[in-house]
C-alpha cells in the first residue's frame, strides 16, 4: 500500500529528473528501489493548502493563517485553549489522510492530533498494535475507531505521547513529527498483512 502511494506520488511529481521527498520517504524509496537511477532527490517542503485557526466549541473560522504561522510554537494552543488549528494538504496524500486538527486538550493536559486515516477496516489489529507499541502510556493517549459510514479510521492521538515531541516545537515541527508517525504506522500495517 505505501509502495503504491509513493510510486504514484513519484510518477506525478518528477520534474526535470528531480523529486521532492521528506527524509522518511527518501529512506523508504531507496530501501524499496522505487526511483530511477537518474532521478535526484531534493528536500520536500511542508506546503499546506489550508491553515486555519478555529473555535473549538462552534468550529467557526477565527482566521485563515499564512505559512509563517507554522513557525509559532505549538504551545500557542495551550495559551489559546478555545482554539484548534486545522490544516489540509495534498502532501498528506502519501500517508492517506487529508486533514489534521491540532488542539490542546485541557482535560488530559495534552496536545492532540485528530484526523481520518483512509485504511480498510481489516487493518484494525495492525493499527491498534502500532499504537500500543509506539504511544507512551497515559490517560487519553489515543483513541482509534473505524467509521463504516466514512470508510476510514477516526484517530485522536496525544502528541505528548509520541517519541520526540516537545512543547517547544513549532507547528511545522509538530506536523513533521506526526507525518513520520503516521508513515511508520502505515509501513507497519503493510508489513502485518
Amino acid at each position: 500500500m505505501l509502495q503504491k502511494q509513493l510510486q504514484h506520488y513519484i510518477e506525478e511529481h518528477i520534474q526535470n529528473n528531480e523529486i521532492a521527498l521528506f527524509a522518511i520517504e527518501k529512506d523508504f524509496v531507496e530501501k524499496h528501489q522505487l526511483l530511477p537511477t537518474e532521478v535526484t532527490v531534493i528536500d520536500k517542503a511542508l506546503l499546506l493548502d489550508v491553515l486555519e485557526r478555529c473555535n473549538k466549541e462552534t468550529e467557526d473560522l477565527i482566521s485563515a493563517e499564512p505559512k509563517e504561522f507554522l513557525q509559532q510554537p505549538i504551545s500557542y494552543l495551550k495559551e489559546h485553549p478555545i482554539e484548534f488549528v486545522y490544516a489540509e494538504s495534498t502532501v498528506f496524500d502519501v500517508i492517506r489522510i487529508d486533514a489534521v486538527a491540532l488542539e490542546f486538550d485541557d482535560a488530559f493536559k495534552a496536545y492532540t492530533a485528530l484526523f481520518g486515516l483512509k485504511l480498510q477496516k481489516k487493518f484494525g489489529d495492525a493499527i491498534r498494535a502500532y499504537f500500543e507499541g509506539n504511544v507512551a502510556k497515559m490517560i487519553g493517549n489515543y483513541s482509534v475507531s473505524f467509521s463504516g459510514q466514512d470508510g476510514l479510521w477516526e484517530v485522536n492521538v496525544a502528541l505528548n505521547c509520541i517519541d520526540g515531541f516537545t512543547e517547544a516545537q513549532t507547528f511545522e515541527e509538530s506536523y513533521a513529527l506526526l507525518y513520520r508517525f503516521i508513515f511508520n504506522l502505515i509501513e507497519a500495517a503493510d508489513e502485518a498483512q
